[in-house]
């Protein structure tokens, strides 16, 4: 009876002891460093942000596109030949970069370049996939329409471009595309396996 006993409270000690098991993340390739992994409720508050701010972008090329009367008169808008870039960038003249801003203004390559952006960066952002040149992109045309209005009228130097930039920042070293997006699955594709700059 007490050596059945002994050995029962030996059985319990070891199963005490016994380690828990921890899942261990996948390795990653081409000396790629795992990010801070973001969990709860947070990750979705990311993922609003992401498609929010995939939502501003998508929608300005809409409205410029067919001038939907938000932004743009139907008019103005860029298959009746208006052009996207003209609006602001002529608002610019009495601004510091105003000279240069101004010879960009109605060039055809740039409608192109500042179109294809905006439907670009919107259409990841809203996806969840090809986030770090999303990212990229839309932080760069952000600091550019930031430059533009140069000098603020409402702060020495922040305004929400900034703002705006310093998010798809965050979206992108969070993985904010996994979450109510296909980050995952595009992730998992060869050509983004091959080349990790597409995730």
């Amino acid at each position: 009876m007490a050596t059945t006993q002994g050995r029962n409270q030996r059985n319990d000690r070891l199963h005490d002891a016994a380690p828990t098991a921890v899942t261990v993340p996948a390795p990653r390739t081409h000396g790629e460093t795992i990010p801070a992994a973001t969990a709860g409720p947070a990750r979705y508050a990311w993922a609003a942000a992401r498609i929010a701010i995939g939502w501003v972008f998508l929608w300005a090329f809409l409205d410029k596109l067919f001038g939907w009367g938000f932004a743009t008169p139907t008019a103005k808008a860029w298959i009746n030949g208006g052009s996207p870039t003209t609006g602001f960038l002529k608002g610019t003249a009495d601004h510091t970069f105003g000279g240069l801003f101004n010879t960009l203004a109605g060039q055809p390559w740039v409608d192109w370049l500042f179109m294809t952006g905006l439907a670009g960066i919107g259409t990841a952002l809203i996806l969840g996939v090809g986030m770090r040149i999303a990212a990229t992109t839309g932080g760069l045309l952000l600091l550019m329409m930031w430059a533009a209005e140069l000098p603020l009228t409402t702060n020495p130097f922040m305004d929400e471009h900034i703002v705006y930039a310093i998010v798809l920042a965050g979206l992108t070293l969070t993985g904010a595309g996994t979450t109510l997006g296909l980050g995952t699955q595009w992730a998992a594709t060869p050509l983004v396996r091959r080349f990790p700059i597409l995730k």
